[in-house]
Parts: structure tokens; sequence; C-alpha cells
């Protein structure tokens, strides 16, 4: 197993909560990591037969049988479960007895929140992170690799050509997935939805647009972007429009979690294609952000990020809110450093004023370097900008990890 960051938080608050839930799209390494960190707890999976029945049909009983804890993974497939796991938990008043897992956000987060209020903390975990794979054998010399190669585990661990892999991916998505969140009558439609949705990568959201050109309606094409967003396919990032007297756009940006998986979906079948690809910006662009969401997650945080741009198209590609003030981060693609990578950094600190803090660019390139203000990070280095102040474990070898 490739150590995992979440794993410290994950144990934890397994000390402090008697429910822990852990969410994120399939092959994402919920079930490996679990059984890693709670090697002494039972497990059961709910995508079993046998499970689901004897779960649905006499949870009380099901509860009973593993009253010493246990792992449920994909609980989403009973959730009325949920109900009987508050009791029991009342009744015992003991951390660490259920840990959850689920790859659906719309039927299980909800749920969750509401059922077990006060007694669940909720985690999120995304495919590798650059952090996870650069202290590993499977690490990369090129960003293109990573971009075409992705970040879901099991390509690294069984050696799988990702053209392969992702081609199965999102065929047992569709077929599985989606029809248990919405009866879509036309799938055809729907997978041609999702690779429109890849070749806007990095671009402002226009539902009309994206539906017109999918022959679907606004409201459908907005369900199923809800629908690819619950289950960790793609995420938007919202504008900040915060203190400003300036028009700005109130339309968010479309990203992918995972640049492997949009690689497939754009049908770039050989990382040499990147190269020359003209939505190669867009997959260095969405690739580090989701890194960036990833270095949150990964420690237990939502993600608190937005972009800037005004009404000219003048844009700051990311902006990291601390304590009130706002870090931005300009992403270019470039190995090399061009005078205009900083045109939309410099335009930032003259209309955000006080606000600003800690400018970054992120780039292509091997090297960090400080120009004038402005602090040049090489994309391997991307974690250091969410916590620049801490310290790296990449080499901290895994550990015999107790249940």
């Amino acid at each position: 197993m490739i150590p995992r960051t979440l794993s410290k938080k994950l144990r934890m608050l397994a000390l402090k909560f008697p429910v822990v839930s852990i969410m994120g799209p399939r092959q994402s390494g919920k079930t490996t990591l679990v059984k890693n960190v709670f090697p002494r707890l039972a497990y059961v999976s709910l995508e079993d037969i046998d499970a689901r029945e004897f779960a649905a049909k006499d949870p009380k009983g099901f509860l009973t049988t593993y009253e010493k804890g246990v792992i449920i993974d994909e609980v989403q497939r009973v959730p009325d479960i949920l109900s009987y796991i508050q009791t029991a938990v009342d009744a015992k008043k003991a951390a660490g007895q259920f840990i959850l897992t689920g790859s659906q956000n719309i039927l299980l987060h909800e749920r969750i929140s509401q059922t077990l209020a006060g007694r669940v903390a909720i985690l999120k975990l995304l495919p590798l992170s650059l952090e996870e794979l650069e202290s590993t054998s499977y690490s990369k010399k090129n960003i293109d690799d990573y971009i075409f190669t992705g970040f879901y585990p099991r390509i690294y661990d069984k050696k799988i050509t990702p053209s392969d892999w992702y081609g199965n991916y999102i065929q047992t998505y569709v077929e599985r997935d989606v029809r248990l969140i919405k009866n879509i009558g036309d799938l055809n439609t729907f997978q041609k939805f999702i690779k429109l949705c890849a070749g806007r990568i990095g671009q402002l959201l226009n539902l009309s647009s994206l539906g017109n050109e999918c022959g679907i309606t606004h409201n459908t094409a907005k369900a199923w972007l809800s629908i690819l967003e619950s289950c960790y396919i793609l995420f938007l990032l919202r504008p900040y429009h915060k203190s400003f007297n300036k028009r700005l756009v109130k339309m968010p940006k479309l990203y992918f979690y995972d640049p492997g998986l949009a690689c497939s979906l754009l049908g770039i079948q050989a990382r040499g294609q990147l190269a020359t690809h003209y939505m190669r910006g867009g997959l260095f662009e969405s690739a580090l952000i989701s890194e960036l969401v990833k270095e949150r997650y990964n420690r237990g945080e939502e993600p608190n990020c937005y972009f800037w741009r005004d009404k000219t198209g003048i844009e700051v590609d990311y902006l990291i809110e601390r304590a009130g003030m706002l870090a931005p981060v300009e992403i270019k693609s470039g190995k090399t450093i061009a005078a205009d990578f900083f045109d939309g950094l410099k335009y930032w600190t003259k209309v955000a004023g006080k606000n600003s803090k800690d400018l970054y660019l992120i780039y292509g390139g091997s090297e960090d370097q400080k120009r004038s203000s402005v602090n040049v990070i090489s994309w391997r280095n991307i974690s250091s900008i969410i916590y620049p102040k801490k310290v790296s474990s990449r080499k901290v070898p895994p550990t015999a990890l107790q249940g």
C-alpha cells in the first residue's frame, strides 16, 4: 500500500467519534485505506448481495453481528442502516464503532449529516496525490506523465495501461453509479455529455451552451453536472467576489479531479500526444488545482479556494483564503518563465490592496525561485503553497497500524 496522508487524520478522528465516514470516487483507495488503518475491525461490503440483503432486511441483527466494531463499505447501498447505526452508537457511547465508506456524495453525505449529526466525522479521499507518489518508486520525472497516467491507485499497483483502465472505468461508472442516482434513459448522450465537459476544462461554465451542443435542455445539463460532481468526477471552482467594487464574473469554472480520466475522455491515447494537444494547458491547470484540493481533503479540511476574474477577462487562477487574507496563485504550464506569466498577479495586487498576501506562480519547470514579491513554485512542490511552513513527511515509512 502507498501510504496515504489521510491515514493520520482518520486514525485520530476514530478515537473521538463513534462513526467516521470516508467518501470519494470509486477506486480511489478507500477500502485499502480503512483496512490498513483498522486491521482488527471486521469488514463487510454492501456490494455483496448477501451482506446487502442481511443489512436491509434485518438491520438490528446485522449490527449485532458486528457489535465489536465494523468497517461498512459502500454504505449508500443500504442507506436505511444509518438510522440503526444512530441508535447503536447512542446506546454504546464508544469511539470508533463504525467506519463507513461510500462513493456517491448525493446519496450519502446528506443522509449521514442528518441522521448522524454530532456523531460522525466526514472525510474525503480522492485518488493519489503528487505528494504521496513522489516518495515511491512510481514517481515520474515529467508532469505530462502524471497528467496522462492520472492518479488512481490501481493503475500503479497493477501496472495497467491508462488507456485500458480509464475506458473500463468510465463504462463501469456509467452502468453502475449513474443508474443508482438517476434513471437516465439515453446513456450514449450522457457519455457524450461527459466528454463535452472534458473539453471545457478550465473554462467558465455555460450550461446553455453545454446543453445545446449535447442536445439536452439547460435543466438536464444542470442535473447531469450534479451527478458528475456527486460521484467525484468533476468539480466547480467558484468565483471570489467579496469586497470588490469592480464587476466580476459569477459563473464557476469546470475542472476534473483526475487528469488521466480527462485525457481518456478527450481521446488522448499516448503521453506524446499531450505536448501539442489543444487542451494541454487546461489539463495542467486542472491537475494542479485538483492537487491543491487534495491537500486540504487529505488533512480533513474543506478547500478554502476560489478563482478571480473581472468582466474584461483578467483573472487569477486560484485564490486561497487564509484568516481573512487572500493568497493568489497563477498556474502556467510552460517550463520557461516568461514576463507575461506575472500579469494577472500584478493586476491583482493593484485591485486587492491590503487584502492580498503571499503571491504564487506555479509553472511547469523544476526550480523554485523568488521573483520580487512572487514565490515561483515548481509543480513538484505544490503542497508548499497550502502549508508553507509544514515539514514534509514524504519519507516516513508505513507503520503497523492499530485497529
